[in-house]
């Protein structure tokens, strides 16, 4: 699997591509986005590692939103010290699959590449999904629907349901809901509720939960 990364940290990047090669991957290093958005089109990529904060004429954002209008739809996770919801928000409405704040554990951010490349994300799926127990997910209208029926979702629902399918098949914690869906921290009273608010929507086990970790769906 070949993976290219953005990053002009020469050390980090350095660590990451040592680390990623010793764990199957073939990983192709640049520290300016105008060599690597040339590379691109040069090559072929199954995965993009971005840095956003870079030199070259596009920052990691940028360039990232040129490549979904241009129709690039690989898998794109973004690695950055940035931290700010905005940004977080940013990179996804870009079409990142994935957003790992600096600093960061490698084996962490490999954990991350493996369910991306598992799961691919919206960017790279059709625009409806399909999920357990005959629901559907449009990915443009943010819309479930289930045998054709539409289900009703709040907003802090649809964020939550978005979340799990982006990662189906693993378990989303708490931190995990708090850092995608809120933003900030939230007590874990409260998360139990929204997703028991959702479930009480759904068949009862499309949504499961795993005592004590998270909750999950299936594939």
């Amino acid at each position: 699997m070949k993976v290219l990364l953005l990053e002009d940290e020469k050390v980090l990047a350095l660590s990451i591509r040592e680390f990623l090669e010793d764990s199957g991957y073939e990983v192709t290093c640049f520290s300016n986005s105008d060599h690597a958005y040339d590379a691109i089109y040069e090559g072929s990529y199954d995965l993009y590692l971005l840095d956003v904060k870079v030199p070259g004429e596009q920052n990691g954002f940028d360039m990232l939103h040129e490549l979904r209008d241009n129709g690039n739809k690989t898998p794109a996770i973004f690695i950055t010290s940035l931290t700010d919801i905005e940004d977080l928000s940013r990179g996804y409405e870009c079409g990142a699959c994935d957003y790992i704040r600096k600093p960061f554990d490698l084996a962490e951010l490999k954990l991350r590449v493996e369910q991306v490349v598992k799961i691919q994300c919206f960017s790279s799926s059709d625009e409806s999904i399909a999920l357990p127990y005959d629901y559907k997910y449009d990915v443009k209208k943010m819309k479930l629907t289930h045998k054709g029926e539409t289900i009703s979702l709040a907003k802090t629902e649809t964020k939550i349901l978005e979340l799990l399918i982006k990662r189906r098949g693993s378990v989303v914690s708490c931190e995990m809901f708090w850092e995608e869906v809120w933003g900030e921290w939230v007590d874990s009273a409260n998360i139990r509720v929204q997703v028991g608010n959702l479930r009480k929507k759904l068949e009862k086990d499309f949504i499961k939960n795993v005592r004590g970790v998270g909750y999950s769906i299936d594939f």
